[in-house]
C-alpha cells in the first residue's frame, strides 16, 4: 500500500520527535504549515503546555507573499518569547522540508533573537 504525502510527513515527524524534546528552559518550536497559513508554538513537553504561539492569521502579520508572512510570524513569535523570558529553543520542523516557508520562519525567529 502506497503512503500519501501526509502519511509520509507524519512518519518523518514521528522520527524527529524521538530526538527533539522541549523543556521550560529550552522549549520546542513546533511548526505547522497548511496551503495558505503557517503556525508555530513554543511547547514545554515536560508540562505539556504551550508557552507562546503565533500564526499568519493574526492581524499583526503582514507580507506580500506566503514566504514573507512566514518570516514575519517568526519575528512575531520571537517577540512573544522574549516577553516570556525565553531565548533558547529547539527547532521542530514538523516533518516538513527545511526549505521555503519553514526556513523563512526559522530565519525570522533568529532575527528576532531566538537561538537554536
Amino acid at each position: 500500500m502506497k503512503l500519501t504525502k501526509a502519511q509520509k510527513r507524519k512518519r518523518v515527524h514521528q522520527r524527529i520527535r524521538k530526538k527533539v524534546y522541549g523543556s521550560a528552559a529550552r522549549p520546542r518550536l513546533a511548526v505547522f504549515k497548511s496551503n495558505k497559513e503557517i503556525y508555530c508554538q513554543l511547547i514545554d513537553d515536560i508540562k505539556s503546555i504551550t508557552l507562546a504561539a503565533a500564526s499568519s492569521r493574526e492581524s499583526g502579520v503582514a507580507g506580500a507573499n506566503k514566504t514573507e508572512k512566514a518570516k514575519a510570524v517568526g519575528k512575531f513569535l520571537a517577540d512573544r518569547a522574549k516577553g516570556a523570558g525565553i531565548e533558547n529553543v529547539v527547532f521542530d520542523r514538523g516533518g516538513f522540508i527545511y526549505h521555503g516557508r519553514v526556513k523563512a520562519l526559522a530565519e525570522g525567529a533568529r532575527e528576532g533573537g531566538l537561538k537554536f
